[in-house]
């Protein structure tokens, strides 16, 4: 009876199980596949033995990067960026609230136009613009400031500047895009409420904070849940193309010193 209800709704419903079954395949073949190579942190690895065919060591490559003398820094690093990366969260929510009450039309399709566009940028040509914007000598950041009597500072080159660049540069990037997903959310939120709290003599402030935000406070809570738990992560393209060995002691985090010591080091450490 079970198999035969089964058939019965895989025939029912075939179109919707091969939509899931796609994004089902690209989530196996690039995040579950790729786990068995993991093993090699914990093997000798030797390309030409393989993985099967390389010694098991254990934890030693783990002990060894603990008790290196860049331990804390590099963790520490990880930690400052992600966080300050977390406290900018709740900056596409604003957005969001910000268009849900825009009266204009016009200019809401021009401000998620422009908002939405850097999105789509490579990170190689969102970090280009940025050293671009940034140059001591042609930067028009620094153009910018110049008309302000500002003298000219190559801020890449200055490590008390990175994680402001680093972030703001991230946040300009996607704040327009993540606010889609709170657009949505508050497409949902019943008209009659606003009405309501607008008889009632509310200001658009007060129907933000009784009426809107208690209304995609589930979404935001599930996403930031989610962005905690990637709170080790950093964008490793991005923060690498914008290191160089002037802002290094800040900029180096766990993903570029593994890149570093297991392909780029004299003597490639894999494992």
């Amino acid at each position: 009876m079970m198999m035969r209800a089964i058939r019965r709704e895989l025939q029912k419903n075939w179109a919707l199980y091969l939509l899931v079954l796609i994004p089902l395949a690209v989530l196996i073949v690039f995040r579950y596949i790729p786990i068995y190579g993991v093993q090699i942190a914990f093997k000798n690895y030797q390309p030409a033995r393989g993985i099967e065919g390389s010694d098991w060591v254990g934890l030693k490559y783990v002990a060894k990067f603990v008790t290196g003398y860049l331990f804390e820094r590099i963790v520490g690093n990880t930690l400052r960026i992600s966080m300050y990366s977390l406290a900018t969260f709740p900056l596409s929510l604003m957005l969001a609230l910000m268009l849900n009450h825009l009266a204009s039309a016009r200019y809401r399709r021009l401000i998620q136009m422009v908002s939405y566009a850097p999105y789509f940028l490579s990170t190689v040509v969102m970090v280009s613009l940025t050293l671009q914007f940034m140059d001591a000598n042609s930067g028009l950041f620094n153009a910018f400031l110049g008309l302000m009597g500002v003298p000219p500072v190559n801020y890449m080159a200055k490590p008390e500047y990175f994680y402001s660049i680093y972030i703001w540069t991230g946040v300009w990037q996607g704040v327009g895009y993540s606010s889609i997903i709170y657009i949505a959310a508050l497409a949902g939120v019943s008209p009659e409420l606003h009405e309501a709290a607008i008889v009632d003599g509310a200001t658009i402030l007060q129907r933000i904070w009784h009426v809107d935000i208690p209304g995609v406070l589930p979404t935001f809570s599930i996403l930031l849940v989610l962005r905690c738990g990637s709170i080790m992560n950093v964008d490793f393209e991005r923060i690498y193309l914008m290191q160089n060995n002037l802002n290094s002691q800040v900029s180096e985090v766990i993903s570029t010193y593994v890149y570093k010591q297991g392909l780029q080091s004299a003597i490639p450490q894999y494992s």
